[in-house]
């Protein structure tokens, strides 16, 4: 059976989405081939669930009651602005369910909360074989010719 459009909920993460949220973050690193140790999964899932201004947000994707996608983002001040910017740091759905709007959806809450905070900029970084992702970040977002660099 398909799921209609209006059977998606993007919500904010709760306490008691710990769970569904651990199984959807392990698979987004896995996709990326890294993991983290047990005290990050601990220490970030406190921090998304924090009220201290520098801690990171999270929304979930529920279809049909069960969580299918996560995002993270933060925000930040920026030295070229007065307003803050946001950080779209985490975007995963379940293979399962891509190519339904799940990611689009993700997105667009994370557009809604920073013109809500009064941040209009949003950005993100993806690695480059990410193909699928591409193809929609193509549709809802703006390539820029920045180029990342960090410490060894």
């Amino acid at each position: 059976m398909t799921s209609k459009p209006q059977d998606l909920i993007i919500r904010p993460l709760t306490a008691k989405d710990e769970a569904e949220w651990r199984r959807l973050w392990c698979a987004y690193l896995e996709y990326y081939e890294t993991s983290v140790p047990e005290e990050v999964y601990v220490s970030t899932f406190a921090r998304l669930l924090g009220n201290d201004p520098l801690d990171f947000c999270g929304l979930v994707a529920e279809l049909d009651g069960r969580l299918v996608g996560l995002t993270h983002y933060l925000f930040h001040r920026h030295g070229w602005k007065i307003e803050n910017t946001c950080y779209l740091q985490d975007l995963y759905s379940d293979p399962d369910v891509r190519g339904r709007g799940i990611g689009r959806a993700l997105i667009n809450a994370v557009y809604k909360a920073a013109d809500e905070a009064g941040a209009p900029a949003v950005y993100w970084l993806t690695q480059d074989f990410n193909q699928a992702g591409r193809r929609l970040y193509d549709k809802v977002a703006v390539l820029t010719p920045f180029i990342k660099y960090q410490r060894p």
